[in-house]
């Protein structure tokens, strides 16, 4: 028993340094802007969802320092993307914060190369996607009321899973959405800009679907990897048979 337990929190401490580690470099790219927060929306945000996840404010500091140039001889963090086909044929957008650009695409190359999908040049596939707003709010047993509410502070698409509502917006209009959310008082668990598929691509062998998902978990395990977005659509019930 103890030593699942110890491997257990081996990887439950790799995943926390892994999500410290994107919020530190989310927060120092939102600071190149400007280290003021009520000044610089992209930074509230940034330091907004750090400390949803406990991201201790000596960090955030650290963080916003290095982002404005007031650190002394850090590696600059340097924001990079990547397109491409993963197995099965999806099509794959993974973007990274690096400090190191050659080691960041080495690592993705070979996740690609090694599970059967291959990097394409900038544009191959972002045309299958646009960039939204995505705002993920409690509902409260009340999905229907605020989908209304969404609707009217400016929401685009909304998806209601279980007691969570998500919200798409413009991604310029993410912040003004958010804050008239916030003022009608309801309960966001998270906002970014993400990549939304504009058709989905259904996968329903189960050979396939096991593929996939080991590839994208593999780049999503990645340090310098901060979102990998693709156009795959696997049911829960598949996600469940595999997982078993």
């Amino acid at each position: 028993m103890s030593g699942h337990h110890n491997v257990e929190k081996g990887f439950n401490d790799a995943l926390r340094g892994k999500i410290f580690t994107r919020h530190g470099n989310l927060i120092t790219l939102a600071a190149r802007k400007g280290g003021d927060p009520t000044m610089n929306s992209s930074l509230r945000l940034a330091i907004d969802n750090a400390k949803k996840d406990n991201f201790p404010n000596v960090n955030i500091d650290r963080a916003i320092k290095r982002g404005t140039g007031e650190l002394k001889g850090v590696a600059e963090i340097s924001e990079i993307s990547y397109e491409g086909y993963g197995p099965a044929g999806i099509a794959v957008i993974v973007e990274c914060l690096t400090d190191n650009k050659n080691r960041t695409i080495t690592n993705v190359r070979t996740v690609f190369t090694k599970r059967g999908g291959n990097i394409g040049s900038t544009g191959s596939v972002g045309w299958m996607f646009d960039r939204k707003g995505l705002i993920v709010a409690k509902a409260n047993g009340k999905p229907e009321e605020l989908e209304l509410l969404a609707i009217d502070a400016g929401a685009d698409d909304i998806k209601t899973e279980g007691d969570t509502v998500d919200i798409y917006t413009p991604f310029t209009a993410l912040h003004q959405v958010m804050e008239t959310l916030k003022s009608k008082g309801v309960e966001i668990e998270k906002a970014e800009v993400t990549m939304k598929p504009k058709e989905l691509m259904k996968i329903e062998d189960e050979a396939k679907a096991k593929n996939v998902l080991e590839f994208l978990n593999a780049l999503e395990e990645d340090l310098d990897v901060t979102n990998v977005y693709s156009n795959s659509d696997i049911s829960e019930e598949l996600m469940k048979k595999i997982r078993a």
